[in-house]
């Protein structure tokens, strides 16, 4: 957050200090891309992650979690729309490696999202998540594997 912040006062005083009447907004963008590249030189100073390498792993979460959504979408609609319905639903659990309850929220919610599985309980230490499944069966191993990115992904945002 500090390094937007300082970005946005480098794009500011880029705009103050060229010489012209009046405030233009390309003015500021090329100030602000000059302070992107400033703050990326001299980010290991900070002792932090460089602020857009954060949201570019936000957006790639995003990203995976529409991808999951509509695979998910589809084998839920193929199953809905098969005449007979040929399915058995089960419980199976699965321990995280998250940490933290921001992080096991967020996969709790992305997993309860995409259709398919529910969350239904966590375990008193928050390792350990008892996921009810659509089709034990055949979408199990496609479940943990999304997971998995799931996992992945969130640690890429938070860590």
């Amino acid at each position: 957050m500090a390094q937007f912040i300082l970005n946005l006062f480098i794009a500011l005083l880029w705009t103050l200090l060229k010489d012209e009447d009046y405030f233009k907004v390309t003015t500021f963008i090329s100030g602000y891309l000059i302070g992107v590249v400033i703050l990326y030189v001299m980010h290991r100073f900070y002792g932090t992650r460089f602020y857009l390498r954060r949201l570019w792993c936000i957006i790639a979460l995003v990203w995976l979690f529409i991808r999951e959504l509509l695979s998910s979408s589809i084998a839920v609609m193929r199953q809905i729309v098969t005449p007979k319905l040929n399915i058995k639903p089960g419980i199976f659990t699965y321990e995280t490696r998250l940490e933290g309850d921001w992080e096991v929220t967020a996969l709790a919610l992305l997993l309860t999202l995409t259709p398919g599985s529910v969350v239904m309980e966590l375990s008193e230490d928050s390792k350990v998540f008892y996921i009810h499944a659509m089709d034990i069966e055949e979408t199990k191993e496609q479940i943990i594997r999304s997971i998995g990115k799931f996992e992945h992904a969130i640690m890429e945002v938070t860590r």
